[in-house]
């Protein structure tokens, strides 16, 4: 069995790390600003549970073509209330 390391990084130092072209990617498939993405970052607004899941499935991919530079940003991370995603961890775990 093979063991899968994924890396983690908070919103804001995605953001920080990414190019221009990499933040409004990111924006642009969630259907919102780069600047709504660093209210998110700095915790002045909290995304929804589907908003959140799409950050972190579109920052995991922008973060593969990086070579090392970004890494995934979490969905509980970006949500007021983390919790939300327990039982969702639990399904995807005994799945995958």
């Amino acid at each position: 069995m093979e063991l899968k390391v994924v890396l983690r990084m908070e919103l804001s130092e995605f953001l920080k790390r990414a190019s221009k072209r990499e933040r409004a990617e990111l924006a642009e498939v969630c259907n919102n600003s780069v600047s709504y993405l660093y209210q998110l970052a700095g915790k002045h607004r909290f995304a929804s549970a589907l908003l959140a899941i799409k950050i972190e499935i579109v920052s995991g991919r922008i973060a593969k073509k990086s070579d090392g530079r970004l890494d995934l940003v979490p969905r509980e991370s970006l949500v007021r209330y983390p919790e939300i995603f327990m039982d969702i961890n639990k399904i995807i775990s005994e799945v995958f």
